[in-house]
């Protein structure tokens, strides 16, 4: 079945003009009923976002393939819509989308949304053909592309091929005792878009440097093109990119690269020249039992460093939302309470402030505790979740075995945030010794491990180890507590100055994350001027842009400069993602002037005094804000200097 085939001309919206990826959804099924695909419109529609919540469709250049596979559709079917201005996908670059297909197949046993979704997302890997679409004056312009584009890709396929075909006659029984010189797997989350735009790449590259490869995907229609044993034998190098588990055990003792399955999308020449040029490790299979432990052999060639920095972001991720409503929540205590009547008992004096006080609280007291839970769970998988739970509960409480043994004679020292995050590592590492350690047991004891060895064995160990190491981690705790307290004057204000240009660094990146954990972290201490400084710094690069924009228009295209005001309202929302657009763009003359910005709108915060209690919010949350008008005036400031040196580091551009 062809793509042309299940587009009707009803079905495609041109300039479509929506304002958030639910209302994108509404009217690409409403485009969906007018094809004559659905029997149910409101039960496909809940059927596409049950699929959006398990992943976004938004797979990344501009591109979104919502899809559901139910028996609300009568016949397959696509619907297309091209958004000029773009709309927010949740796309995993944190791009715009612009172009929209959506698939509906019937629930039957042909996995006709796969088969479509395959050969859209290769078709789509060509920027040409996205942009054509996006440009088109009609649905028949439309569709013309789209079937041009099918019917090249198709020839090229069938050459392919036959040259493949021609070259192996030609070698005879050496082309086949040869095979393939490299394998390949991908695999994405999914299992749909990037598996098989990463296959494609890999492909395609391997063509044009004129060596034979085999790609097997890991998509969610299950395996397919199975690599064989001989075929592994006989290789001389395989690349995976996969964003998840994939056999391995199979490649013990070959020459492997793991890596990203984006990296298989937009690096694939790097990858090849690696892997015929013997820089890829022998991976080495090192479980007992057939299969890797989790966290292990997922990515060999992956470096420390970023092993380091996955788990750490996986507990990142998980803590946000406790710090940001509990934060949130507390902070609306102050600014709802009497200071006048307790001050010594503000944010509990009246029972409105108690209330949103009490409850903030036990959403924050969360904070570290799961922290290191999840970064636990991201080592070991779920056998590490409780045991990083009790780990970072204990950092937490500051427990010794000296006022364990003397209660109430010695007051405990909380590790904090440094404690939690020690405690999150050495949980998960403690539950893969543990795994390691049970391996050799009868099959028989095999559902005990989780529920029993794993947990006591687990909490004990991470508990004994804690009480022993948390009184020198609270006591750095407290001496690097005691250090940010007793900052004053030009200290501060280069701290305020540095966290907010790490802010603009890289929008969203490790540096980004880095000062936005160190911000979060200080509230557990009371560093509320630290966390001011560090929202100020993300708040400033998106309003840079759009004053730059709009004051310096001859800088941007018509269609950069109407996206580009969007980000006024993403400055103000604490949303720093929207630059990187732009940043992405024109990297040497954004950035710097995001920085700059930035570190001096932090650098204004402290010199303010301006304090912070809610991790998030932007403009939201200024009513809570330590001296809120002097916090205004440093984003003011900063977005002003940010803007002013990019409209006079960027070039004018010109237009056709």
């Amino acid at each position: 079945m062809r793509i042309v085939d299940l587009l009707a001309k009803d079905s495609i919206c041109l300039n479509g003009k929506v304002s958030d990826k639910k209302g994108a959804i509404d009217k690409m099924v409403s485009l969906m009923e007018k094809g004559g695909h659905l029997s149910n419109a409101g039960a496909y529609k809940q059927a596409v976002l049950k699929r959006e919540a398990e992943g976004t469709t938004g797979i990344g250049e501009g591109i979104a393939i919502p899809h559901a596979k139910t028996n609300a559709v009568s016949s397959p079917g696509l619907a297309a819509m091209t958004l000029p201005e773009g709309v927010d996908f949740d796309s995993l670059d944190g791009r715009p989308v612009r172009l929209i297909f959506m698939i509906a197949a019937p629930d039957t046993k042909d996995n006709v949304h796969l088969e479509v979704l395959s050969r859209l997302s290769v078709l789509l890997m060509n920027q040409q053909f996205r942009e054509h679409l996006i440009h088109a004056k009609s649905q028949e312009a439309f569709l013309k592309v789209i079937d041009l584009a099918e019917m090249s890709h198709q020839e090229t396929a069938e050459a392919d091929g036959a040259v493949t075909a021609e070259a192996d006659k030609s070698a005879g029984a050496g082309a086949a005792k040869a095979g393939y010189q490299i394998l390949a797997v991908t695999a994405c989350p999914t299992g749909i878009a990037h598996t098989y735009m990463a296959q494609e790449a890999l492909e395609q590259q391997a063509r044009k440097m004129g060596y034979r490869i085999k790609v097997e995907t890991n998509g969610s229609g299950g395996v397919k093109n199975a690599l064989t044993r001989e075929e592994i034998g006989a290789a001389e190098c395989i690349i995976i990119a996969a964003d998840k588990n994939v056999e391995m055990a199979r490649f013990d003792g070959k020459p492997v690269i793991q890596t990203r399955v984006a990296d298989g999308i937009h690096k694939p020449a790097e990858l090849i020249e690696r892997a015929v040029h013997g820089e890829a490790p022998v991976y080495h299979h090192r479980s007992h039992d057939g299969e890797p432990a989790h966290g292990e052999s997922r990515n060999q060639s992956e470096s420390i460093g970023h092993g380091i920095y996955k788990h750490l972001m996986n507990g990142v991720s998980h803590m946000l939302p406790f710090v940001i409503g509990g934060g949130i929540l507390i902070a609306l205590a102050f600014l709802l309470d009497d200071y006048q009547i307790d001050p010594a008992n503000f944010g509990m004096n009246t029972p409105v402030a108690a209330f949103f006080k009490t409850i903030g609280g036990q959403a924050f007291g969360f904070m570290l505790p799961i922290l290191s839970g999840y970064i636990a769970m991201s080592i070991a998988d779920r056998p590490g979740l409780a045991v990083g739970v009790v780990g970072g509960a204990v950092a937490n409480a500051g427990y010794t075995f000296g006022n364990m043994m003397h209660y109430g004679e010695t007051v405990p020292v909380s590790s904090g945030f440094l404690g939690a995050l020690l405690a999150g590592f050495l949980a998960g590492y403690i539950v893969l010794g543990l795994q390691k350690l049970c391996s050799g047991l009868p099959g028989s004891l095999e559902g005990m491990k989780p529920m029993l060895i794993y947990p006591v064995a687990g909490i004990g160990i991470i508990g004994a180890v804690m009480v022993l190491i948390n009184p020198v981690v609270g006591a750095i705790n407290t001496g690097m507590n005691q250090a940010l307290a007793s900052m004053g004057g030009t200290s501060k204000i280069l701290l305020g100055a540095l966290l907010g240009g790490m802010m603009s660094i890289d929008m969203g990146g490790p540096f980004n994350k880095a000062a936005y954990v160190f911000g979060t972290a200080s509230l557990t201490s009371g560093g509320f001027d630290i966390m001011a400084a560090v929202m100020a710094g993300g708040m400033v690069p998106p309003i840079a842009v759009a004053l730059c924009a709009t004051f310096f228009k001859n800088r941007f295209t018509r269609k950069d400069r109407q996206s580009a005001y969007v980000n006024y309202i993403m400055g103000l929302s604490f949303i720093s993602e929207g630059v990187i657009p732009y940043a992405a763009a024109d990297p040497l003359r954004v950035i710097p002037s995001c920085i700059v910005g930035s570190a001096a709108a932090g650098a204004l915060s402290m010199i303010f005094g301006c304090g912070l209690r809610a991790p998030h919010g932007g403009i939201f949350v200024i009513p809570t804000v330590t001296h809120p008008f002097q916090y205004l005036i440093a984003i003011g400031v900063g977005a002003i200097v940010g803007g002013l040196l990019m409209g006079i580091l960027k070039k004018p551009v010109r237009e056709n």
